[in-house]
Order: structure tokens, then sequence, then C-alpha cells
């Protein structure tokens, strides 16, 4: 009797999910425990582990497709497999590939494929750069203009990719193929159409929603970073001996951010109804790039940790990140989001509201540049901050005074250890 493998809960609230790699092929021999399918939620992704030995006889559901918790999205066959059985059965069982191609080609877009033919680039080599691991026509293009090129194209990409030589169009303008000036004006026009993945549907839907329900307003504001670099420089080093980790700019603007909802309670609040509801702990939310999207884990009472325990928890968050294995509980809840889009070169912005919090602070890129200090021009590391706020409950006074003080906080650190 077949085994279903169903959809499991994911979480509180969520009920679809998309189906993402399938790690084991039909017909793939695996073990009790083995991760058969990656699925991506809204908020996070999970693996969905074998619930017995056997192999994988019916796929329902193809990497790509939505199913709903519950949902049979595969047929299984129990059977007891040994370990040196299921590597070789997984082998054996899965047809050999036609020559060229292999098992990761799937995941290489039409585009993709046909503009690395063009420029006798093995898709395989391209690093994925889209949605699900899979690998986009832009992808193929970074590659190619990195001088990052693979294996030689086939025999009938190279007539194709003749037409590009000097010698090719002539070939090719005996042939009746389209001149240059026709392939620029008319030709190779192409569309690729991805599903648009679970997560950044719902950060779109968050985003819209932030703009339709709250009063968005952004503040804006320069800190004088030459302290906290100097801080960095003179204890960094002894600082990641002790704790093993690198002491960053994060974790200042953490603390001072804490500093400033300590003293303008409402950015710390949220709008529940015809209520205020003010919160007296600070879950700070930090902004961290994942290869599905940006996403915002939380730090639990990031007020009660230290310097270094702050650090920990954000370079972990990132890392996790990077490999999706943030849960889904970590990215619920937050009372202030921290966002740093300074670390890809963003000079100013106005950062958007994670509903339903009530204010958000954007980093930026720190810039040497000249400012008067004392009567006289120097030249010092300046950072633009930006915070947004919910103008519903936080009054331009409050938003400006926020940013005053974690200025002050960061411009003048020890203050934040003395609590001053």
């Amino acid at each position: 009797m077949p085994v279903e493998l169903k959809v499991p809960a994911a979480g509180e609230s969520i009920v679809e999910v998309q189906i993402g790699e399938w790690i084991k092929k039909e017909g793939d021999l695996f073990r009790r425990d083995d991760v058969l399918v990656a699925l991506e939620t809204d908020k996070a992704s999970m693996d969905v582990p074998a619930p017995v030995s056997g192999k994988i006889t019916k796929i329902l559901k193809p990497s790509g497709s939505s199913a709903r918790v519950g949902d049979v999205i595969a047929h299984l066959e129990e059977a007891a497999i040994g370990a040196e059985s299921a590597v070789a059965g997984a082998t054996a069982a899965r047809p050999a590939a036609p020559s060229g191609k292999s098992d990761g080609d799937a995941r290489v877009m039409p585009a993709a494929q046909r503009l690395a033919v063009e420029k006798g680039v093995d898709a395989r080599q391209v690093p994925a750069g889209g949605p699900g691991g899979r690998v986009l026509k832009e992808d193929v293009q970074r590659f190619v203009e990195s001088g990052g090129r693979g294996a030689a194209a086939p025999a009938g990409a190279a007539a194709t990719a003749a037409h590009s030589s000097p010698s090719g169009a002539a070939i090719g303008a005996a042939s009746g193929a389209p001149s240059a000036a026709a392939v620029r004006t008319g030709g190779h026009r192409e569309e690729e159409v991805v599903p648009m993945t679970l997560i950044r549907r719902r950060i779109a839907e968050r985003l819209v929603q932030s703009q339709q329900t709250a009063a968005l307003l952004t503040t804006f504001n320069e800190i004088d970073m030459s302290a906290v670099m100097q801080l960095r420089t003179e204890y960094g080093p002894a600082f990641q001996e002790k704790y093993e980790v690198k002491l960053g700019f994060m974790s200042f603007f953490v603390k001072a951010a804490i500093d400033g909802l300590k003293l303008i309670p409402q950015i710390n609040a949220e709008v529940r109804g015809t209520d205020i509801v003010y919160k007296n702990y600070y879950d700070v939310g930090v902004a961290v790039g994942s290869g599905r999207g940006l996403i915002v884990p939380v730090i639990r009472n990031a007020e009660r940790l230290s310097f270094a325990e702050l650090e920990v928890a954000i370079a972990d968050f990132g890392r996790r990140a990077k490999d999706n294995k943030v849960t889904v509980e970590e990215l619920q809840g937050g009372t202030f989001t921290i966002s740093n889009g300074g670390i890809y070169g963003s000079l100013m912005s106005t950062p958007i509201i994670n509903p339903p919090q009530s204010g958000i602070l954007g980093l930026h890129a720190i810039q040497d540049r000249p400012v008067a200090r004392g009567g006289q021009v120097v030249i010092r590391p300046m950072m633009y901050v930006a915070l947004t706020y919910d103008h519903r409950i936080v009054d331009g006074r409050e938003a400006v005074t926020f940013l005053k003080r974690v200025k002050e906080a960061i411009e003048t650190p020890t203050r934040m250890l003395l609590e001053v």
C-alpha cells in the first residue's frame, strides 16, 4: 500500500506552501528521516523528511507548484533500505542524462539555456541567482561578463555563435540569417515568466499593507561614526579573540535604538483597533538578505543582551539566512526594526515599516564628508540615518527626538554603557 507524503503544518497562520527542490526524484531510494523535498512558505523554508524508508513512486506536485497544508505531494513505497543500497538505488533508478545535461539542468531557465549556448557557456557552471536556485538569463550574462567561461558549446551552438564573429557574419548572411542591425531592432526579444515565491508575495502584501494602513513619514539625520570606528579599531581584535565574533556596527545601533525607544515609547508601541499598545520589552528585528529576499529575524529581549551577545545573534542570523535555515518562529513578532541598506551602498532611503510596528530605522553607507567642527572644516566618516514612523501615534517632535538620541549615543558610545 503506498504511503502518502503530505505537506506538514508549517506554523501558525500558514496554510499554503510552494514546492521547492525535490532532493529525491521518482525512483530514488531513501532512508527514514532523509530529506525528500524543501518547501517554501511566506516566512521561511522547511525540509520534509521521509516518514519511512523506501522509494518515491510518484511525485504529484513538481517544483514551483503550490500546495496547502495536508495536501498529498508524493506517493512512497515502503521498503527496508540499507545505507549502501539507498545510495546505489538513487543512482541506478534515475535514467542516464543525455550528453551535456544533468539533473540540475531542470533548474536552468530556457532563456538562460539559450544564452548559455549562444555564449559558449556550460549553464551548469553558472551560479544560480533566481528564486528556488534557478539559473536566470541575467546570471548567465553576469557569468560571461566576469570572464567565467565554461565548457565549449555543442556543435549546433557553434553555428549560432558564429553569427557574432566576423567570419560567421558572412555565413549568416548567405544562409538568410538576420543581420546584426535586425537583431538589435527586433531579434531575440524574450520574456521569462517565473512564479513569484511565497515569501516575495508575502513581502509585497505587507509592504502594500503598510502603505495603506499607516500614516508613514520619514525624518533624517546624519551621524559622525568616528567614535565607534575608533572603538572598533582599538578593541575589535580583543573582542573577536574573546567572543569569536567580529565587533560590528549593528550592535551599537541596536543599543542606541533601545536607548531611544526607552525615551520615546510610542515608537515601540503599536495601534490595535482604537487602542495604543505600549511594549515594555524590546524585540528588535534586524533585516538581513537571504537567497529568497529580505527577511527580518527578531532578537528577543534585546535590551538584556550584551554587545557580544548581540553580535553573536546577528552573525548567526546572517549565516542561516543564506542557507534558508531561519525558522518561522524567529521571523514572527518584533517591536522595532533596523535595516542596513549601507551594506549595498545605499546613501539615502526611506524604509517602510513592518506592520504592526510603528517605526523602522534605516542605516546607510559611511562616507568621508567635509563637516564643520569648532569653526574648522574637517573630513569625518558620516552616515545618513532615516526613521520612518507611523504618524498616527508618533508626532514629528518625538520622531526627531528619537533620532537625535540615536545620533548622540553613536557619537558618544560610552554613554550607552553608563546609561545616561
